[in-house]
């Protein structure tokens, strides 16, 4: 039987080939994919190591710039194996300019950007944390409703000067709206008043996949905390650089950042929100979604 899936350039959904493997996803850049290749199995995404569950499941995603082919290979427990090309869609983003602005709101000072660095530098190894936990197999939640202000992929420059991709989805709601856990976990990083992204959270849920939680007015979690998916984590707030009260959702897969309303779905029901929140509500991070040079791995 012909292996249909590298044909492909949107959505897969398979279950039919040796040693039985499935994936299922967005086939698109920012887009988490997740996959069954039965326990024991090995799979390479572009010739690095994807790891696997011992009872088979796996996943993998595609950062905002990824090229248009990636090569997936399988070797199943029976040995039997497995390579495929994937046609990644490429995605058009919006970008804005502006000028004329004065250069303290661009470029901060020395001693605020040693900060800037410093606390980039936790959040990285947060984010590089592993796990066993399995927990990232339980589909995504959104974690609060509310009006989408900011979407990922869209990019700022500033004077000219090219800010990092805004790598999550903003989404605005009163201030005091609990925010809860995409999905079920371990806090590793809980921590108030960041420079750019004021009370911040990531969770990893296991084998490389973390949600990031950023803006918080209150958090109501401590790194080293086992969370559920739906439990209460803080307060959506406008801490950090943000322009009204909002919560910065992001998905990161091994340092990779992926578009959390991809792998999520269509948000339920928002609940209300004034036409002047919503309308002014995002991120303005640069630490986090529009930094100064270098641009984002």
């Amino acid at each position: 039987m012909r292996f249909a899936l590298a044909m492909l350039l949107a959505f897969i959904a398979t279950n039919a080939f040796a040693g039985n493997l499935s994936l299922d996803g967005t086939v698109t850049q920012g887009a988490l994919i997740r996959g069954f290749a039965g326990p024991g199995a090995h799979v390479t995404l572009d010739g690095k190591d994807v790891r696997v569950a011992p009872d088979g499941h796996f996943i993998f995603g595609f950062g905002r710039d990824a090229p248009a082919h990636a090569k997936l290979e399988v070797v199943f427990r029976d040995h039997s194996h497995l390579q495929m090309t994937l046609n990644i869609a490429q995605r058009h983003y919006d970008v804005r300019r502006i000028d004329n602005l004065p250069p303290a709101e661009v470029t901060p000072p020395p001693e605020t950007l040693a900060r800037i660095k410093r606390e980039g530098v936790e959040i990285d190894q947060a984010f590089a944390q592993q796990s066993d936990s399995v927990a990232f197999e339980t589909p995504l939640a959104w974690p609060v409703t509310g009006i989408i202000t900011g979407v990922y992929g869209s990019q700022t420059f500033l004077n000219g000067q090219a800010r990092q991709p805004h790598l999550g989805v903003d989404i605005a709601a009163p201030a005091g709206t609990s925010i809860k856990a995409a999905a079920g976990g371990v806090v590793s990083f809980a921590k108030p008043g960041l420079y750019f992204t004021g009370g911040t959270v990531i969770i990893g849920h296991g084998y490389g996949l973390s949600t990031l939680y950023i803006h918080l007015q209150n958090i109501a979690v401590r790194a080293g905390d086992r969370v559920t998916q739906g439990q209460i984590i803080g307060e959506l707030g406008e801490t950090g650089r943000a322009t009204g009260p909002n919560l910065h959702w992001g998905l990161v897969w091994n340092e990779v950042r992926l578009d959390p309303a991809l792998a999520t779905g269509p948000m339920p029901q928002p609940e209300a929100v004034s036409p002047a929140s919503a309308g002014a509500a995002r991120t303005t991070a640069p630490g986090v979604d529009e930094p100064i040079l270098p641009p984002p791995h």
